[in-house]
């Protein structure tokens, strides 16, 4: 590495880690201004409101990454510009994209890290912080995490109906399953139980009763005191928490999209949610793309009044622009792999454009 590539680096590392700082401390003062009140009315001793602050720590980072990567960039090379140093390393020859090269490599590196961070930290510390909040700072039992009445489930052709789930014995109670056919949907077979108990085998149900059907009409009844079924149906299935994409990993949402669609029902949003969470960490990547060209075209008058209301401007039309596209392709009215990345290559492309007016 040479010495103006480690010096513009050294540089920029610098002014990211102040921004991505200032933007974390300032999340956390907000969110625990608005928190603080309400939290200490339930009665909850600090080592749990620490815990619930530290738990979202990972989150703010990821939220606040992009922004801080275009706010070091326009900050970064306008300190440069002031100081003349820009125009040195010119005027001996050195291109804009030998000087932008290594802000592009960290910016690159920083997405990397917050996809990172999304599929390993997030999942945990988000459903640690819910717990924290709704059960040890909210006193809430832990059931509530489960939805335990009227509960529906469809495994390729079974459907299942259960009237309650008790989460401290994995049981369900007031069950119904129905086999129905493929094409047709009617049903072949019924299978009533007063109880299902989960095991170490799968799902074991108490006093059965089995109708089988042919055309709608019942061809025959049995009834068993016992009877163990191929039921994948797991307790984590029932978890409402588990719901929120924010909750999985990658590869759980995608296990979860072909879990919806296996099961006849539209994963749409589900499906715009897992490629979004891949494009969005890339954000800081084009943030960096777009804030070379405003920096370098703002000259010696961009200070930091400059960058800080540029990144702040540029920033919140980035939130507003994937916000808007992203929620037209959860309805269906684009793809989801289009929705997750179109607002990226639109500041891609503004980038480019910019870019493109600025004198090699």
């Amino acid at each position: 590495m040479r010495i103006l590539t480690r010096y513009v680096a050294k540089a920029y590392l610098r002014m990211l880690g102040l921004c991505l700082g200032s933007f974390v401390t300032i999340y956390m003062v907000v969110d625990f201004m608005e928190k603080i009140g309400r939290f200490t009315r339930t009665g909850a001793s600090w080592q749990h409101l620490a815990l619930f602050f530290i738990t979202k720590i990972p989150e703010m980072i990821n939220d606040s990454a992009p922004l801080a990567v275009l706010m070091a960039t326009l900050l970064t090379l306008g300190a440069l510009s002031l100081s003349s140093e820009l125009t040195a390393m010119r005027s001996c020859g050195v291109s804009l994209v030998r000087i932008s090269a290594p802000i592009l490599a960290i910016a690159l590196l920083m997405s990397l890290v917050v996809l990172m961070l999304g599929e390993f930290v997030i999942p945990k510390t988000y459903a640690q912080r819910l717990y924290i909040q709704e059960v040890l700072i909210q006193k809430k039992a832990p059931s509530m995490y489960f939805r335990q009445h009227n509960i529906w489930y469809r495994e390729g052709e079974t459907v299942l109906r259960a009237s309650l789930f008790e989460p401290s014995q994995n049981q369900l109670k007031g069950v119904t399953l129905w086999e129905v056919q493929p094409k047709t949907g009617l049903p072949l077979r019924r299978v009533d139980a007063a109880l299902g108990e989960l095991g170490g085998g799968g799902w074991t149900f108490n006093e059965v009763t089995v109708r089988d059907f042919r055309d709608g009409e019942v061809t025959g009844t049995k009834k068993y005191p016992q009877l163990a079924l191929p039921l994948k149906l797991k307790p984590a299935d029932l978890k409402v928490l588990g719901k929120y994409s924010d909750s999985m990993t990658l590869r759980q949402l995608n296990r979860y999209c072909k879990k919806i669609q296996a099961g006849g029902y539209d994963a749409t949003r589900y499906i715009t949610q897992f490629h979004s969470r891949i494009s969005l960490p890339f954000g800081c990547a084009v943030m960096a793309f777009l804030g070379i060209p405003f920096a370098l075209r703002g000259g010696r008058s961009s200070g930091i009044a400059f960058g800080v209301g540029l990144s702040i401007g540029v920033g919140f039309l980035y939130v507003i622009t994937n916000s808007v596209i992203i929620s037209v392709g959860q309805v269906g009215l684009l793809p989801p792999i289009v929705a997750a990345w179109a607002t990226n290559f639109i500041f891609l492309a503004a980038g480019g454009w910019l870019a493109l007016t600025i004198d090699n």
